[in-house]
């Protein structure tokens, strides 16, 4: 247990970061296992610009390593690309 009124500052701070950012990491990977159940070409396009811009978020803010959000975002699109 932390001594100092810094130190548990700092548990507090920690404790509230990974809750916002498991919360949005799983909404992300919600959105993605929706995109990959669709079957239709144009809903799925819509869905992919969602995604995108939310896994952009996720890499700007450090939730995840931008590298990435960029394969992911590269296989999303492949995924769709491949729809009819």
């Amino acid at each position: 247990m932390p001594q100092h009124e810094s130190a548990k500052k700092r548990m507090r701070q920690n404790e509230k970061r990974r809750e916002r950012n498991k919360s949005q990491k799983s909404r992300v990977r919600t959105k993605i296992k929706k995109l990959r159940s669709l079957d239709d070409k144009e809903e799925a396009q819509e869905l992919l610009n969602d995604v995108k811009g939310d896994l952009d978020r996720l890499a700007a803010k450090g939730v995840i390593h931008k590298n990435k959000a960029a394969n992911r975002k590269s296989k999303l699109e492949k995924h769709v690309d491949d729809l009819e």
